[in-house]
């Protein structure tokens, strides 16, 4: 079984009423984080930017407004796979695209089959997780 689940989508990043242009968008989904679904977004002549957030923020925006913080996550109408807006803001600058909900939705089925639903706590090694922080600790007492 893999380990993961991945899916390239093209999404329009709307610059301005009216300018807008299709990227490919890299959705991947890993087991070892089972509540994070990361985004990488290829922008023309731009380094690739990875954003990582919620994977029930995202199942949640298909259906109706999602988001408190940075991400932000909307139906643009009423249909069950209506277009989809990502709205990503990092201070006082945001970056807005559109993407229809069909892609996202059979992404998303494909992480429920690798870690279902409410099901992602028996998917973290919190002891992994504990050694890894006390390794950073013990090495930052011993160089000091």
């Amino acid at each position: 079984m893999h380990e993961s689940v991945q899916a390239e989508v093209l999404m329009s990043f709307l610059v301005s009423e009216e300018l807008s242009f299709r990227i490919p968008v890299e959705l991947r989904y890993a087991a070892a984080d089972p509540y994070a679904v990361r985004m990488t977004f290829h922008l023309p002549g731009d380094a690739p930017v990875s954003w990582a957030f919620g994977r029930d923020l995202l199942l949640d925006g298909i259906v109706g407004p999602s988001g408190d913080g940075d991400v932000h996550i909307t139906p643009l109408g009423p249909d069950e796979l209506a277009d989809v807006a990502i709205r990503l803001r990092v201070c006082d600058e945001e970056a807005l695209f559109q993407v229809s909900a069909a892609p996202i939705v059979a992404f998303l089925d494909r992480t429920d089959r690798l870690v279902p639903l409410g099901q992602e706590q028996a998917h973290v090694d919190s002891g992994a997780e504990l050694d890894q922080v006390l390794r950073s600790i013990l090495a930052e007492e011993n160089a000091g």
